[in-house]
């Protein structure tokens, strides 16, 4: 089986975070989105597979993977541009799969638990398709799914005004060539000027294709927003480490408490707490005097000097110094400059685009 990872979009909910960048990069828990998706690609036995890439910084991607062999995979680059949709994206990667099954995974979209038994599934299956459900409180901000009295699949409807069901698709979709391609071949662009995946589904139900789905028991995620980013955040660190691991130097007087995952090259410099479960990257300085809370991701090569923070994200390149309130649910892109100014503030909350410099 091969793998598509759909890597493109413009990311507008996520503003001023992607302004420079693809939002499928934002780290969470210490890693790129993407990154967990293609490590759960690889780890389901996935390991020949083709990102697509949008019109936002293709070359970050290209230059952060590169052949993909540091992830032991196999990793090809296919150029989508403008977002035409995501069948319009599952369509440029034809030549790449051939005539061997494959999935197709959101490279925003975190499944926990992983898709190894949805791959074994399908496998050893005889369905053209197979989609992936979940059951959400909201169902009408989704693509959902509407079953006939027996329990089959019988619609697919975008993001309805009166839903059908609460099972919502999640951005994972197991195909056979070469149906969906020559489904895909006859679509119109929907009402937003796309070509969509649940019409392509909808097109092989209606052909009298075979369209298998499973529900999703496990924690999903698609990292649209903020807030979907501090909670993705929250869960990875629950989830994958379930130990302390200090890597690096850690001078006297410093508490590490709970679930710490302290990275190669960092420093924790006296008078500073670390309570878990908490990231720390590689080659970032902390305190002294600082106080890192749970539920905190802090990227590579960072400072952070004399500062309170819980329950946020920091990226790459980030100096926090000083700053006079303690910083809670924030996201804080690479680059950014906190620092101390005159006046002390009440409180402070950020989402924080590159390069930004705050002085408070």
């Amino acid at each position: 089986m091969k793998g598509v990872l759909l890597h493109g979009g413009f990311g507008t909910r996520l503003r001023p975070l992607t302004h420079t960048g693809p939002k499928q990069m934002i780290r969470v828990a210490g890693k790129p989105v993407s990154q967990w998706a293609l490590e759960d690609l690889r780890d389901s036995g996935v390991r020949e597979i083709a990102i697509i890439l949008g019109e936002l910084a293709p070359e970050r991607v290209v230059e952060f993977y590169g052949d993909g062999r540091w992830l032991a995979m196999k990793l090809t680059y296919i150029y989508q541009g403008y977002p035409y949709g995501l069948a319009h994206a599952v369509y440029l990667a034809r030549d790449f799969v051939g005539d061997d099954p494959f999935v197709v995974y959101l490279g925003d979209n975190i499944l926990v638990e992983g898709i190894s038994g949805y791959v074994k599934r399908f496998l050893d299956g005889d369905a053209d398709a197979m989609i992936l459900l979940t059951e959400v409180p909201e169902p009408q901000r989704f693509g959902v799914a509407e079953f006939d009295e027996e329990g089959r699949l019988k619609r697919l409807v975008e993001k309805p005004k009166v839903p059908p069901s609460n099972y919502a698709l999640v951005g994972v979709y197991f195909f056979r060539p070469p149906h969906i391609f020559k489904v895909i071949e006859g679509l119109k662009p929907s009402w937003r000027g796309e070509l969509e995946i649940t019409d392509a589904i909808q097109g092989l139900i209606d052909r009298g294709l075979k369209v298998d789905y499973a529900i999703v028991e496990g924690w999903w995620k698609d990292t649209g927003t903020p807030e979907d980013i501090l909670e993705a955040n929250r869960l990875l660190l629950d989830y994958k480490y379930r130990e302390a691991v200090v890597k690096s130097e850690v001078e006297d007087d410093v508490s590490i408490e709970g679930r710490v995952y302290i990275d190669d090259g960092a420093v924790i410099k006296a008078g500073s707490v670390v309570r878990g479960p908490t990231y720390i990257g590689k080659n970032t300085v902390v305190g002294p005097n600082t106080y890192i809370g749970p539920y905190t991701s802090v990227g590579n090569n960072c400072r952070i000097v004399n500062v309170e923070i819980e329950n946020s994200v920091v990226m790459d390149n980030v100096v926090l110094k000083d700053v006079g309130e303690r910083i809670i649910d924030s996201l804080i892109g690479s680059g950014a400059k906190i620092t101390h100014g005159e006046d002390k503030p009440r409180g402070v909350r950020f989402i924080v685009g590159e390069q930004t410099v705050v002085k408070l």
